[in-house]
């Protein structure tokens, strides 16, 4: 049993789930620093500083925190949006990498052989 289980947590399925777990843990730390720290500020400057986590209604002697609901759209969005610039600035950096790989395309030595014939051949008679 102990065999087994060696085998089932060294297979690359489960290492390479585990860094992922491991690595969206330290993105989403990434993403949730962007959205509170700048995004936040800054509609915050934009609408006046309204916090709408403090809204609520009464229903029937329940409070109804209806305002917290709105906050958690608000930064859903924004981390949506901070998601959707950091998919587009690395989407952008690998069609850049993408063009100066096609850009310059060495020829391997069959290549350059082949070509000093060819061009051998051209210059007989």
């Amino acid at each position: 049993m102990l065999k087994e289980f060696k085998k089932f947590a060294m297979r690359g399925n489960v290492i390479d789930l585990a860094i992922a777990v491991v690595l969206g843990a330290a993105f989403t730390a990434i993403v949730n620093s962007l959205v509170n720290d700048i995004f936040m500020p800054l509609l915050g400057i934009m609408i006046g500083g309204i916090d709408f986590s403090n809204l609520k209604a009464s229903v029937l002697g329940v409070d109804v925190l209806y305002g917290n609901f709105i906050q958690q759209i608000v930064s859903f969005i924004l981390i949506a949006f901070a998601l959707f610039l950091i998919v587009k600035i690395i989407n952008r950096l690998q069609r850049e990498k993408e063009v100066e790989e096609a850009a310059a395309p060495t020829p391997t030595k069959e290549e350059q052989l082949l070509t000093e014939i060819r061009d051998l051949l051209k210059e007989r008679p």
